[in-house]
C-alpha cells in the first residue's frame, strides 16, 4: 500500500473531491522559499569554448572526439557581478544583470577509442527586469538554474572543445520567509506492506507519527 494504491483514507495527498474547505482544521507556519518573481530565456549558443578538467580517465590520447555537453547533474549555476538597478518609473521593478556560471560534463573518446569523460563552465550574461521587493531584514536571493545540452562540436586542443548547443536559464527572485497557510493536518502514511511479527522496538513503536499539541494552544491569561 502507499498514498495511492489501495488507500481510501481521506487524509492523503491527491486531488480535491468536493468541497475543498471541508477538512482544513488549522493555520501552520512553515518556513519555506518564496519565489517573487521569475523569467526563463533559450537560446542557441554557438563557439562556446569548453575547456576540460578533471578528466576520467586520466590522460587521455590525443585528439578527443566530442561526443556530448549538458549540465552536470544535481549541481546549481552560479550567480556573481549581480546588480539590480530600480527602475524609478516603478519601483518595485529592477534591471537585473549577472553573470551566470553553470558546471557542464563533457563526454568524449579519446585517440584509442576509450570513453571518457570531464568537467567544464559555461558563462552567459543576463540582463532582464524582475519584480523586486523592497529591503526588508529578510534578504532577497536572485537564483539562477539551466539547462545545457550539445551534440555539435569539435575538438581544439589541449583538452578544449568548441561546441554549439541549446541552453534555457531560469532568473529567480526569491526569499526564505515564513508563510501561514491553512492545513488539512497530517496525512496518514499506510503500511509498506501488511505484516506481523514480535514488536522489538515497543517505545518506537507507539509513538505517534507527528509530534501533536494536546488541548489548546491558546495559553491562559498568566
Amino acid at each position: 500500500m502507499s498514498f495511492y494504491i489501495n488507500n481510501t483514507n481521506p487524509s492523503r495527498p491527491g486531488p480535491l473531491m468536493g468541497n475543498p474547505m471541508n477538512g482544513i482544521c488549522e493555520k501552520i507556519l512553515i518556513e519555506t522559499t518564496k519565489v517573487f518573481d521569475a523569467c526563463v530565456s533559450q537560446s542557441t549558443e554557438t563557439g562556446v569554448v569548453l575547456a576540460v578538467t578533471d578528466l576520467n580517465p586520466a590522460s587521455p590520447a590525443t585528439p578527443l572526439t566530442f561526443i556530448s555537453a549538458v549540465n552536470a547533474p544535481n549541481e546549481n549555476a552560479s550567480v556573481s557581478d549581480l546588480v539590480v538597478d530600480r527602475l524609478e518609473s516603478c519601483p518595485n521593478y529592477a534591471n537585473v544583470s549577472a553573470t551566470v556560471t553553470i558546471p557542464v560534463i563533457v563526454t568524449y573518446r579519446d585517440a584509442n577509442g576509450v570513453l571518457g569523460t570531464g568537467r567544464s563552465t559555461i558563462t552567459v550574461s543576463k540582463n532582464v527586469v524582475l519584480y523586486v521587493p523592497q529591503p526588508s531584514v529578510t534578504p532577497i536571493n536572485i537564483t539562477a538554474s539551466a539547462v545545457f545540452s550539445s551534440e555539435i562540436g569539435s575538438y581544439t586542443s589541449d583538452n578544449t572543445f568548441t561546441v554549439t548547443g541549446c541552453l534555457q536559464v531560469i532568473m529567480r527572485v526569491t526569499a526564505v520567509v515564513d508563510v501561514l497557510v491553512p492545513s488539512y493536518g497530517y496525512p496518514v502514511i499506510p503500511p509498506c506492506h501488511a505484516g506481523t511479527g514480535v514488536n522489538a522496538c515497543p517505545g518506537l513503536f507507539d509513538m505517534p507519527l507527528y509530534p501533536t499539541a494536546s488541548g489548546s494552544v491558546v495559553p491562559q491569561r498568566f
